[in-house]
């Protein structure tokens, strides 16, 4: 048995709180290799991935763009909209066509202070996204640059 993804929404916002995050998406769709953010772009808006596959990357000084992790059905795609300056961290780009729920980073937000027992399950989740794809760059890191790899 394998265990869920902590990026997946199912895997770790209680229905209550996927319920009502839901509420406020709306569907959009991305063709094959469209950049959906730049690094150091504004972040306002999130997605969480109904279809296709997205990657995520970020700039390295005198070279391409390094691919730290995929993202597919269920998971989350930004979450530097939760933390000032509001500026995204990594890019991101579909490489399949996706198909996502879109969410307004504002309303969200103002939903979370309104609600401090949904602002703080969504927290916990946002969390552990970001605990996540921190190793999952650690990982992806050590296979491009140290001599022997991540040894996983």
């Amino acid at each position: 048995m394998t265990t869920p993804s902590p990026t997946r929404m199912a895997a770790s916002l209680p229905a209550e709180y996927r319920a009502r995050l839901m509420a406020t998406a709306r569907e959009v769709g991305f063709p094959e290799n469209y950049r959906i953010f730049e690094e150091g772009q504004p972040a306002d808006h999130f997605w969480i991935i109904r279809s296709g596959t997205v990657t995520l990357d970020f700039r390295v000084p005198g070279g391409r763009k390094a691919v730290i992790d995929s993202l597919g059905f269920g998971e989350l795609v930004g979450w530097s909209w939760l933390y000032r300056p509001y500026v995204w961290q990594l890019g991101a780009e579909a490489m399949t066509p996706v198909r996502a729920h879109e969410f307004d980073a504002e309303v969200v937000r103002m939903m979370m202070d309104a609600d401090p027992a949904f602002g703080s399950a969504m927290g916990h989740w946002i969390g552990r996204v970001l605990s996540h794809r921190l190793h999952a760059t650690r990982v992806r890191l050590l296979d491009l640059y140290a001599p022997h790899g991540s040894g996983s």
